[in-house]
């Protein structure tokens, strides 16, 4: 038996590019008659106020509601930024999914931006995404993705999660046809995805559904103080005794232990798992747990994302004994944690893990593949 599974489509299916997938327009020469069915670019770059924030939080989108013939989408796919706050490039590919599945008329696909103070981005910045404006909230490159707190605006600041949940109600609001609102992070933007699935804001039934889909994140919060350890034949093996690529688990299988946390102080610690977790989420780690395991989460994993090779972007990987604790590379830490969770937190779920063939960390590669686009768009309602 295999240590770990995966759709059909997401193991056979290669990856399907257009061309100009990896490139976007940004912000340079948009006219406000631009197709934001297209690129992002300025006409499509909106702004609103999450309540009592005190501040501004902006979005690509691919719709508006202000046309004189409104469209009607039924769902919306949220695309969280990485590190590099590239939500130009995230929404390109977002788009590109949505444009492969023949849905961009029913889909509304929307890209926020957390925005970093312009002297303290240096280091989390893509070339055509705007620098923060005067009145906008502002986290630091690292803050957003583990729902820190605005460092302006009112009181104690937003934190990145509420700053989410608020986004969706904003979305819901400006399109009242949504049913399905899928909210979809790669690499850091994963994390944050990941992240907040414990601690969003619980929808009133009847309303709009939320899915979440967690791609390539270079870390994960676990809810309990075990670990995977991979297992052949009955005796404990290096994670490279088991394979890479597509073949990564296939001759193994993996058990969770808990891990002595002495010569890793971090190990269970936020943003790693759930100790000093910060009071600002609003819950504690028995209720995020629950909320986690009743989400309806996917996961999507590049399978070249699997070791230290060209493309893998290995040297910006999370190295830390905290990190290392749950594999050695994103796509084995990812399987990983798929089989912890349809193991020990929701058991009664379908907890899909989808292999997309010829990516290894690139959202341009992974989102716009054909084996990622059934799991991005999700049923219709």
């Amino acid at each position: 038996m295999h240590g770990w599974s995966c759709l059909v489509a997401g193991c056979l299916v290669l990856a399907s590019l257009h061309a100009g997938a990896q490139s976007t327009q940004g912000l340079q020469g948009a006219t406000q008659g631009a197709d934001c069915t297209a690129s992002a670019s300025s006409a499509c770059y909106r702004s609103f106020q999450p309540p009592e924030s005190g501040g501004a939080l902006h979005y690509y989108a691919s719709l508006s509601p202000d046309v004189a013939t409104p469209a009607s989408p039924t769902r919306a796919l949220i695309a969280m930024h990485g590190h590099p706050r590239d939500a130009n490039k995230t929404f390109d590919a977002a788009l590109q999914a949505v444009r492969g599945a023949g849905a961009l008329a029913d889909t509304l696909v929307v890209a926020p931006v957390f925005q970093v103070a312009q002297d303290k981005a240096g280091k989390c910045s893509t070339p055509g995404v705007p620098a923060a404006e005067a009145g906008d909230l502002l986290w630091t490159c690292g803050s957003w993705l583990e729902g820190g707190r605005a460092g302006n605006g009112n009181g104690n600041g937003v934190t990145s999660f509420a700053a989410m949940d608020a986004l969706v109600t904003e979305l819901t609001q400006r399109w009242p046809s949504l049913r399905t609102v899928t909210i979809a992070g790669f690499s850091a933007g994963a994390q944050m995805v990941q992240h907040y699935i414990g601690f969003a804001q619980e929808r009133q039934a009847g309303s709009v559904a939320v899915r979440y889909v967690v791609a390539d994140p270079g870390t994960w919060l676990y809810f309990d103080p075990v670990r995977p350890q991979p297992m052949r034949d009955g005796v404990a093996v290096a994670w490279a005794a088991c394979g890479s690529g597509a073949d990564t688990l296939r001759n193994c299988t993996l058990t969770f232990t808990v891990a002595a946390d002495g010569a890793c102080p971090a190990l269970n610690r936020w943003k790693y798992g759930t100790d000093a977790l910060p009071a600002s989420l609003g819950r504690n780690a028995a209720q995020a747990r629950q909320r986690y395991a009743a989400a309806d989460v996917s996961y999507l994993e590049g399978a070249l994302d699997s070791s230290d090779a060209k493309g893998t972007y290995y040297g910006i990987l999370d190295k830390s004994c905290a990190a290392t604790a749950q594999g050695p590379y994103r796509m084995q830490r990812g399987l990983a944690y798929a089989q912890y969770d349809r193991a020990l937190l929701a058991p009664d779920k379908r907890r899909e893990v989808v292999v997309v063939p010829g990516c290894a960390h690139d959202v341009a590669c992974v989102f716009p593949s054909a084996a990622a686009r059934g799991v991005l768009l999700g049923p219709s309602r």
